[in-house]
């Protein structure tokens, strides 16, 4: 018995050795003793002791990696889209504006913040309750959540209004007009409509970049078109995932709740998992698996003061009167059509002493059969008939309308349309060879950038337009003989009307000749068609 006890005192005190000899080798490298193994850096009381302290380092390192992993809720479809939407679309628009610098390109950040901060909103609103706006409570709570969108929106115009004078003017002016694409949130609806209507607005002053730098400077062409694929490429996200406006969850938690455990980013906050440890004596264990994919992180700007919502941003113009009052009446030194000098030391370039006549031609259109022809669409939305990209239809097309119904027919080529029943307006643009029959209309037939048109008009037709057309007939019945024609750079238009005992169509030209003199007794210029006598 006394020898057995020995021999395991012996045992013990080889181990013991064995022990000392390993943590004496880690203390000397200039590897640093990780903190998640506290058993190495407790001191050795006892072989017992020291026995247990090793088992529990052990089980503690092994068992390390799978318990501090968090577990991290998917992202939804239409969340992942929207990220694949920033880092296409609006990331392609900041690159562009950093290629130009300054001011555009200091705008192009506060844009990107925006949409950051309504990708957080749409996650908010896959994981909560819609707030109900008709409740006080929920109502700021749903300010508070549009807060951010709002400031970003504010921030883009006023770095506009603050740099009035700049030579980008136009640009910032394009930007601003069109960052109200971020309240489609907002729209219960069709808010992919608003986002059409956002890209029109844009449009005003972006058009202006592209006269200004046609042919001149590519890069100014290309971001402005990047800023327009914008909205082109968020129409399209809006139309798949949120037609008819944002769901919310029905099964969700409050608004408010949701929003306490959603991150500026726009992912759930977790603290990071602590660094496994490698076991006593052995080799390290493996990696941990590999976490959740990475998302956007957006600095989310300090609350501000002012009031939240975008109901802040027509809260001025709601003032009436009062939003004047906080003008200055301006001093008659500082007026510059009473001061030269001020005028001299204007902002404003002279282009006097530029060359006239001299600007680059301008690139010839492709030929139709290079370019991408979409395939054809018919559909009704709302009371709006499309029709479009028609190409020598064999039979001809038939519609039914009602007096609330608009037609817009679009590069129809070689095509018959019948419309069928009383329409409100019909427009048609950039066709060649349409032949259009119609029963009655309510309004207008409007025809823009056509060429060899036909109309047919079975009943009545109060108003025909017609702009930048080149060669029409149109037959008028008897109760349409009194409709009204309006022609604007068009030639070679013939009307047809009914006359005579046997109510045979009767061709009348229409003039496009214009003979113009000025009349010293009158003091006007005098108008008077051209007549060619065969």
């Amino acid at each position: 018995m006394a020898q057995n006890n020995m021999y395991n005192l012996v045992t013990l005190i080889k181990r013991l050795e064995a022990a000392t000899t390993r943590l004496e080798d880690i203390a000397s490298s200039t590897i640093e003793l990780p903190h998640a193994v506290p058993a190495l850096s407790q001191s050795i009381s006892s072989p017992a002791d020291q026995e247990g302290g090793a088992a529990l380092a052990s089980a503690s390192s092994s068992a390390s990696p799978l318990a501090s992993t968090p577990v991290q809720d998917p992202l939804p479809e239409a969340v992942e889209e929207f990220d694949n939407f920033i880092a296409q679309s609006v990331d392609k628009y900041v690159q562009a504006s950093e290629k130009l610098g300054g001011l555009v390109a200091e705008q192009a950040s506060k844009v990107l913040d925006g949409f950051k901060q309504q990708r957080r909103f749409l996650l908010i609103s896959t994981k909560a309750k819609k707030p109900d706006i008709s409740v006080s409570a929920d109502m700021s709570v749903y300010q508070e959540l549009l807060k951010p969108i709002n400031d970003a929106l504010m921030s883009v115009g006023s770095l506009k209004e603050s740099n009035r004078g700049s030579p980008v003017f136009t640009q910032l002016s394009a930007v601003a007009e069109g960052i109200m694409v971020l309240a489609w949130v907002t729209v219960d609806n069709k808010p992919f409509k608003h986002v059409e209507e956002s890209l029109g607005s844009a449009q005003f002053f972006g058009n202006r970049v592209l006269a200004e730098h046609k042919d001149k400077n590519p890069e100014q062409i290309e971001w402005i078109q990047s800023f327009y694929q914008i909205f082109r490429d968020l129409t399209e996200y809006v139309k798949q995932y949120f037609p008819n406006g944002i769901p919310w969850n029905l099964k969700g938690d409050s608004a408010a709740q949701v929003a306490k455990t959603i991150s500026s980013s726009g992912s759930s906050a977790a603290p990071p998992p602590p660094a496994p440890a490698p076991a006593a004596g052995g080799a390290p264990p493996p990696p941990p698996p590999p976490g959740p994919p990475p998302v956007l992180q957006v600095k989310e700007e300090a609350a501000s003061k002012a009031d939240t919502g975008l109901g802040a941003v027509f809260s001025e113009i709601n003032r009436g009167g009062d939003v004047t009052k906080g003008l200055r009446k301006v001093d008659r030194s500082e007026m510059t059509h009473k001061n030269p000098a001020l005028r001299a030391g204007s902002t404003v370039s002279d282009h006097q002493d530029a060359p006239r006549g001299r600007s680059a031609p301008g690139k010839k259109p492709k030929p139709e059969s290079m370019r991408v022809k979409k395939p054809p669409k018919k559909e009704l939305d709302g009371n709006k008939w499309t029709i479009e990209n028609f190409e020598k239809h064999d039979e001809p097309i038939e519609i039914e309308v009602s007096m609330s119904h608009s037609v817009l027919i679009s590069k129809c080529n070689h095509t018959t349309i019948i419309l069928k029943g009383k329409a409100n307006a019909v427009t048609i643009e950039n066709t060649q060879r349409l032949s259009l029959v119609i029963d009655s209309l309510v309004s207008t037939v409007d025809v823009v950038k056509s060429s060899n048109f036909a109309l047919q008009v079975l009943g009545h037709l109060p108003t025909v337009l017609l702009d930048q057309l080149d060669g029409a007939q149109i037959y008028l019945s008897k109760e349409s003989s009194a409709t009204r024609i309006f022609t604007s750079k068009s030639s070679s238009v013939n009307v047809n009307v009914l006359a005579g005992d046997d109510e045979d169509y009767v061709e009348i030209p229409l003039p496009y000749q214009i003979c113009s003199q000025f009349d010293e007794m009158k003091g006007t210029m005098v108008n008077e068609i051209v007549e060619h006598a065969g």
